[in-house]
């Protein structure tokens, strides 16, 4: 050993202590989701909030008074117009949510069951519709349904019919047409990947069985393909209670929605505690009507199988 190795004392190895806590996985995981969580409470908490707290004031003018008051879900929940308004928004959306079902199933059947390796293309082409505006498709549909329409002449053009009507615009049936047509794609998609997740092994050994396609379809696809129906049918059902472009445009007065008043209320009235207060009650009534929806849809599915 040399002079100048036996004259310095060994250094202790000093070595950095982690927070344990820092290291957990319980740590790692909360800051993955803290900037999801952050942009929630921003963007969905923090907003909803603000709205059940302004259904609780009152609009003096052009003051609010915060005084705490369920005045407004009174006039929410008895006067004849909202009530009438929201009875017929639930009615249209699950009217909308049932044709959207007719239409999408076949689709997301054919695709996953028949469409072999075109499958991709298959969807591609169904969502093409889709790329132009939401107000255009509206608008086209306005043409298509008018009293100088495409459906009135080609009615007059087969002798159908002797003049061009007006009975199918500006009422409960275009907002109808209209919203199933904007949401079919949205229900084929949820549709066709749960078509997709079945064990094609259980409809062959259906078949081995006996069973014929309609037996199998209502025994095997259609109970396992449920999930999809669910998913489907609520992101159908709920945005279309809360449409009011669609009946603005197509609806007339036979066609307007609750959320039309929600935007009066909130736009021309200036009074929003009692748009906060009709937007509260939609929020609810929407949920658990969504809840039943789903619970007899499972039932359903049990009941088949």
């Amino acid at each position: 050993m040399t002079a100048p190795a036996e004259g310095i004392a060994a250094l202790p190895v000093v070595r950095k202590q982690r927070n344990p806590v820092l290291q957990s996985e319980a740590a790692r995981g909360l800051g993955l989701i803290s900037p999801t969580f952050i942009y929630a409470v921003i963007f969905l908490v923090i907003p909803i909030v603000l709205v059940i707290a302004n259904s609780f004031w009152t609009q003096n003018y052009l003051t609010i008074d915060r005084t705490f008051t369920l005045e407004n879900y009174r006039v929410a929940l008895t006067d004849p117009i909202y009530r009438d308004l929201l009875m017929r928004s639930l009615w249209i959306s699950l009217l909308v949510s049932f044709f959207t079902f007719v239409l999408a199933y076949p689709i997301a059947f054919f695709i996953s069951f028949h469409g072999g390796k075109h499958k991709g293309l298959w969807l591609f082409l169904i969502t093409i519709p889709f790329w132009t505006s939401y107000l255009l498709r509206v608008m086209s549909w306005k043409v298509i349904l008018g009293y100088n329409g495409v459906l009135n002449a080609t009615l007059m053009g087969l002798g159908i019919t002797n003049g061009p009507s007006d009975a199918f615009l500006y009422n409960t049936s275009a907002v109808v047409i209209t919203l199933t047509h904007a949401w079919a794609t949205f229900a084929v998609l949820p549709i066709f990947v749960s078509l997709e997740k079945i064990d094609r092994s259980l409809v062959e050994a259906a078949t081995d069985l006996g069973d014929g396609p309609l037996r199998r379809f209502l025994r095997i696809t259609l109970p396992l393909s449920a999930p999809g129906i669910i998913s489907a049918t609520l992101i159908v059902m709920i945005p279309t209670v809360g449409d009011f472009v669609t009946p603005r445009l197509v609806g007339g007065k036979d066609g307007v929605m609750i959320a039309n008043a929600i935007q009066a209320q909130f736009g021309k009235a200036a009074n929003w505690p009692l748009g906060a207060a009709l937007s509260v009650t939609t929020m609810a009534v929407v949920t658990a009507m969504a809840a039943s929806v789903v619970l007899v849809i499972r039932m359903a599915a049990r009941r088949i199988r």
